[in-house]
């Protein structure tokens, strides 16, 4: 007997209906238990390891800007990396993720380590992250007005895998291999380089030339960009003035302005 409201009402079971019954509240759980492994529920609550670095956060943090790396890597498709203890593995600098991360809990902008943060805001493709942290004085002057002056630097992409190019070739037979780099600001320079770039030319001497460019950066501007550049393809660069050349320079009355330098490239096999 059983009441809802004001209204009784009675149920009458036979055996064999209870047993049915039973029979169909044990195939109901069964069916839900393998819809659920079937469909297994991520916990909202997940630790990373990122670089041998722990962190406790929530999945939609980690979604919160779509499109991002971690927000792919957190998606039901993705097959995860763990490490030994179960935790969520990354395989990047742990130092600087936890800027990132407090950005993704609550928008909170990094005030230290701004360069390398900022590396990371790139690899985990947080676009909005990254758009701030250009906004930087640290960023704008490292990163952007660099992009900005190296577009006026004809060919200069072009010029650092010719200078990849030569070193791996002439580092065949040997650890280490020298390629001269002759980095020139106006076109008063350059001709007066053009005579001693022929001459290490005919002597079959590996040269790669910067410039002329017209903006205001100075040569040892372009110079620390192309050993930024070159050691960032995992070469060690080690920098010797040319003193041959610059007499050279002198000889063809030269005013100074130009630097030459040597660049020493252990090739990567």
């Amino acid at each position: 007997m059983g009441e809802r409201g004001s209204h009784r009402f009675w149920v009458y079971f036979s055996p064999g209906c209870i047993v049915w019954l039973l029979s169909e509240c044990i195939h109901s759980v069964s069916l839900l238990h393998s819809s659920r492994q079937s469909c297994p529920l991520v916990s909202p609550v997940v630790e990373l390891n990122v670089g041998g670095e722990l962190y406790t956060t929530t999945v939609s943090t980690l979604r919160k800007v779509p499109g991002s790396k971690l927000a792919e890597m957190f998606s039901s498709s993705t097959k995860a990396c763990l490490d030994a203890e179960g935790r969520f593995f990354i395989d990047r600098p742990g130092t600087y993720f936890g800027p990132v991360l407090d950005y993704l809990r609550s928008e909170q902008l990094p005030t230290q380590h701004i360069p390398e943060v900022y590396r990371e805001a790139q690899f985990y493709e947080i676009k909005p992250l990254v758009k701030l942290l250009e906004d930087t004085p640290q960023i704008f002057g490292e990163q952007v007005a660099r992009k900005q002056f190296l577009l006026r630097v004809p060919a200069y992409s072009e010029n650092l895998e010719l200078m990849v190019r030569l070193a791996r070739a002439e580092a065949v037979a040997a650890r280490s291999s020298t390629v001269l780099v002759c980095v020139v600001r106006t076109e008063e320079e350059a001709a007066q380089c053009a005579e001693a770039l022929r001459i290490f030319e005919f002597e079959k001497k590996s040269v790669v030339k910067f410039g002329p460019w017209k903006a205001a950066p100075q040569v040892k501007d372009l110079l620390d960009c192309v050993k930024m550049d070159i050691a960032a393809q995992g070469y060690q660069i080690y920098c010797v003035h040319d003193i041959y050349l610059h007499h050279l320079h002198g000889a063809w009355g030269a005013k100074g302005t130009n630097e030459n330098m040597k660049f020493m490239l252990p090739a990567i096999m």
